[in-house]
């Protein structure tokens, strides 16, 4: 196994951190950095949230309230401590939407402002449902929503919003790049997706004893992620309360879930956008057919059975792998050479 420090996170839960370490030689490099590409044009906090609400505007969705400019925290206050978490609030399930975050101008943020503006497009949307409806088709989708529109920030979105200059869209040979970066965060993070609520649900269920919390949390790390700890971890010690959705009693499993949803509902952007090409590249970006079928499915809530929901957005009634799949074949095929000959497993 991997030892876990070795992997650019606290967790181990996705590594696009060490990407610089293991690019491809002579495609590794993307040519721009969103942070720098935000910093060199001056923009603030404040223009990456008008960015990201451009975006859904861009779909046809109306406009944020003014008391989310009013009430939402972009900065984190200087006289007080704060969990700086991000985070979506709905406050009144009408349209007191806000966002929490201490947003710093960096890649991570703009695309996590992306990610966090979906649950608030999602939960204006459903907010004409009865009261027990007011929630996302099933518990993945809230977490997918805004997670396909940031899979949306390709090169050409960039262009498309001014930010990145057109003579600087990557070629096509930085691709294994592009997709090798997304996928050390998105096909990484699928084991340990899984394996929070594994444990948690031994935990209820009794299976996991409190003797073995930490035992049988790094059993299952080794047994899905490959990972171990960086040295011999104490039998008292309690690593799986270092996450912040275990004491803060978060379900996990939505994650999981909206990894895969994720990529199911962009494919299905992607062609009802007419899009021609590798599915990685797609922006849907200004595409307001995508937005009415978008906004039709949100405002489902949770109405009727999520089958519903995905079935109005993609077609399909099954949530599937398979356009995730469909969305790495480029990489797939470059690392199956890579790898050739070589162990695999643990």
């Amino acid at each position: 196994p991997i030892r876990a420090d070795l992997l650019g996170n606290m967790w181990a839960q996705e590594w696009g951190n060490i990407y610089p370490l293991v690019a491809p030689a002579g495609t590794g490099d993307l040519g721009y950095d969103i942070g720098d590409l935000l910093t060199a044009q001056g923009k603030t906090p404040l223009d990456m949230v008008k960015a990201g609400e451009n975006f859904y505007s861009s779909l046809g969705m109306a406009p944020l309230p003014e008391t989310f400019w009013k009430r939402s925290q972009f900065l984190k206050p200087a006289d007080r401590e704060v969990v700086c978490h991000a985070s979506a609030w709905d406050i009144d399930n009408k349209d007191d939407i806000r966002i929490k975050m201490c947003i710093k101008v960096n890649a991570d943020d703009f695309i996590t402002i992306h990610h966090e503006l979906g649950h608030n497009y999602y939960q204006r949307a459903y907010n004409k449902q009865p009261f027990l409806y007011l929630n996302g088709a099933n518990d993945g989708f809230h977490e997918a929503i805004g997670d396909f529109v940031a899979l949306s920030i390709t090169p050409q979105y960039l262009v498309d919003i001014g930010l990145l200059d057109k003579a600087k869209v990557p070629a096509a040979d930085k691709d294994i790049g592009l997709l090798l970066r997304q996928a050390m965060d998105k096909v990484a993070f699928l084991p340990f997706g899984l394996l929070v609520d594994r444990w948690r649900w031994g935990v209820f269920d009794g299976s996991i004893q409190p003797a073995d919390y930490n035992k049988k949390w790094t059993e299952l790390r080794t047994q899905y992620q490959g990972i171990v700890p960086p040295g011999e971890r104490p039998a008292n010690a309690f690593d799986a309360g270092a996450k912040f959705h275990i004491p803060g009693n978060t379900p996990y499993t939505r994650y999981f879930l909206a990894r895969v949803l994720q990529f199911q509902f962009y494919q299905a952007a992607c062609k009802q956008a007419g899009w021609k090409g590798p599915l990685h590249r797609c922006s849907f970006y200004g595409n307001k057919e995508v937005g009415a079928k978008l906004n039709a499915m949100l405002e489902m809530g949770a109405s009727k059975p999520w089958p519903d929901a995905l079935q109005a957005f993609t077609g399909s009634r099954e949530m599937s792998g398979k356009a995730m799949a469909d969305y790495f074949a480029p990489l797939k095929t470059w690392l199956d050479q890579q790898n050739k000959g070589k162990p695999q497993g643990w």
